[in-house]
C-alpha cells in the first residue's frame, strides 16, 4: 500500500479521470462529471471517438514497447481502469499505475487485485522523489533495466509551473538506456475554438485543461531521442495493418514516442 496519504472521493467535485471514464462508456462516475459530459458534447459532440483514439493510442504504444523488449511500465496519470489496461495488454510485464484522483485509485486496486506483476499507487507525477521511493515501485520495477514511462492524456492536465517543468527531466535520468517515454497530449493548434471552450468549460469547474501547440508538445521529449513517425495526430502514430488514418484534424490529440539513449 501507498505511503502517501489519500483524499476522499467528492463526488460533487467533477474529476478529469471520471470524466473521462464517462466518454469512454465507463461508470465510475458521478452526476457531476457527468453534467460536464454534456455540456462538452454539446460543444464538440465527437469527444467520445476523440478519447478511443487516445486509448487506442496507448495499445499500440505498449504493443510497440514490449516489441522492444521492454517489460516493466510506470503510468503516470494511468486514470480509472477500462477496457484492455496495460498489464492486460503486457501480461508479462510489471506495471505501477500512479493517479492523483482518489477514484482511479479505488478501482485500479480492484482490479488489479492481488496480481502479483501490477500495483496502483496514488501520487503526484509532479514529485517524483516521493514516487519514485514508493515500496510498489522499488518492489516491482528495476530501473537499472529499460522501462516505458506512460504520460497518456495526463500532461494537459497539468499547468505549467516551476515542480513540473523539474519533475520531467527526473524520469528522464533515472531511465536505463532502452528506455521509452510513450505521450500523448491535447492540442490546440486544429479546431481552437471549440477546444478553448470546452478548456473554459473544465477550468471553470475546477478540473483543469491545458491544450498545447505542437513545439510546447515536443519539448516534453527532451533528451529523448525522438522515435518516427515523431508527434503526429494519434490516429497516425504506427496504425495497425489494414487502419484506415482519418482526418487529423478531427482528432485534437498529439502523440508520440521517445527512446533514452
Amino acid at each position: 500500500m501507498s505511503s502517501t496519504a489519500e483524499p476522499p472521493i467528492d463526488p460533487n467535485r467533477p474529476s478529469s479521470a471520471r470524466i473521462y471514464d464517462a466518454f469512454l462508456g465507463g461508470t465510475h462516475n458521478f452526476a457531476s462529471d457527468r453534467a460536464i459530459v454534456a455540456r462538452t458534447l454539446e460543444l464538440m459532440p465527437d469527444m467520445p471517438a476523440i478519447t478511443r483514439s487516445n486509448r487506442a493510442f496507448l495499445h499500440r504504444a505498449v504493443r510497440y514497447a514490449t516489441a522492444q523488449g521492454i517489460r516493466q511500465f510506470l503510468d503516470l496519470g494511468s486514470g480509472i481502469p477500462t477496457e484492455q489496461n496495460v498489464h492486460q495488454i503486457a501480461p508479462e510485464a510489471r506495471v505501477v499505475y500512479v493517479d492523483v484522483d482518489p477514484t482511479a485509485v479505488l478501482y485500479g486496486r480492484q482490479l488489479v487485485g492481488d496480481d502479483p506483476r501490477a500495483a496502483v499507487i496514488h501520487g503526484d507525477l509532479r514529485q517524483p522523489s516521493i514516487l519514485l521511493d514508493e515500496p510498489e515501485v522499488k518492489d516491482l520495477l528495476d530501473l537499472s533495466q529499460p522501462v516505458g514511462i506512460l504520460m497518456v492524456a495526463v500532461l494537459h492536465f497539468i499547468p505549467d509551473s516551476r515542480a513540473l517543468s523539474e519533475a520531467l527531466p527526473v524520469y528522464r535520468e533515472i531511465a536505463a538506456p532502452g528506455s521509452m517515454l510513450v505521450l500523448s497530449h491535447a492540442t490546440i493548434d486544429e479546431r481552437a475554438p471549440e477546444l478553448e471552450r470546452v478548456a473554459d468549460l473544465y477550468n471553470r469547474t475546477g478540473s483543469s485543461l491545458l491544450p498545447r501547440g505542437q513545439e510546447q508538445v515536443e519539448r516534453f521529449f527532451d533528451g529523448w531521442a525522438l522515435e518516427e513517425p515523431g508527434v503526429v495526430p494519434a490516429p497516425r502514430w504506427r496504425p495497425d495493418p489494414g487502419e484506415e488514418a482519418p482526418d487529423p484534424s478531427t482528432f485534437l490529440m498529439l502523440a508520440g514516442t521517445g527512446r533514452r539513449v
